[in-house]
């Protein structure tokens, strides 16, 4: 369940090989906690039982893998030059990126991010682009046609994405009310930087985003398996470890 509450889905694959469990223990387990109204059984896997696939609050999310955002962010501050415009994607890690500029930053920062808006308040030399649209409580971020649309009459030098999960060939995320604001975001920047901790190569979410190569630049705290790492080279993506 703590696994659910962290990505809202988890398929039975994953299940699997992370408990070392047959198949059919694992769907025996799924069927009885959906009897028990804990979860939901959809194809392939389990889901909660919200219809938004509710994730965990925005602070314990933060919290997890901590040391390992900040130094991903550190490392993808380098890439912003001072008078930059840059679009930041709502998740923890894009976070802890607008918490690493410099308070004498000058650029624009446009988001959709309640907490990276709220932050950009100690950065007063910045423009600042609040997108508007459908609140999403867990993931504190404005989603919808209204964020779409103004992301549609804006262009930045590079956008900072996150993503919960990314595979071999494709990136996804834990809702699909998140999709087309992150589709958004890629098409109106001249640059994509993916920010990803370990973590998120190791776990599975519902929605396709897009194909790796939508991905200029990863920026991550580990270095990749080898099955990984040819499958961003093949792709064309740049990968930056930000190691200790």
């Amino acid at each position: 369940m703590r696994l659910l509450h962290v990505h809202g889905f988890q398929s039975v694959t994953h299940l699997t090989e992370l408990l070392d469990v047959s198949d059919m223990t694992v769907r025996r387990d799924l069927k009885r906690l959906a009897d028990a109204g804990e979860l939901r059984v959809v194809h392939g896997g389990a889901s909660l039982l919200h219809a938004t696939l509710r994730t965990a609050d925005f602070t314990s999310r933060g919290a997890q893998e901590r040391t390992a955002k900040r130094r991903i962010a550190q490392r993808a501050a380098a890439l912003i030059e001072p008078d930059a415009t840059v679009a930041i994607d709502a998740g923890t890690t894009t976070f802890e990126l607008a918490v690493t500029l410099p308070t004498d930053f000058r650029g624009c920062v446009i988001s959709h991010s309640v907490p990276v808006l709220q932050h950009m308040l100690n950065v007063p030399k910045a423009t600042v682009i609040g997108l508007g649209g459908e609140l999403l409580a867990d993931s504190q971020a404005f989603v919808g046609s209204l964020a779409t649309q103004a992301l549609a009459g804006l262009g930045a030098d590079v956008v900072f994405l996150g993503a919960a999960a990314i595979g071999t060939n494709d990136l996804f995320v834990a809702t699909g009310h998140e999709r087309p604001t992150k589709q958004a975001l890629i098409g109106c920047a001249e640059r994509v930087v993916l920010l990803a901790d370990h973590s998120k190569f190791d776990t599975t979410a519902p929605v396709r985003l897009g194909p790796l190569d939508d991905v200029d630049t990863l920026v991550t705290d580990r270095p990749l398996t080898p099955e990984l790492a040819e499958a961003f080279d093949v792709a064309g993506v740049t990968v930056l470890t930000a190691e200790e």
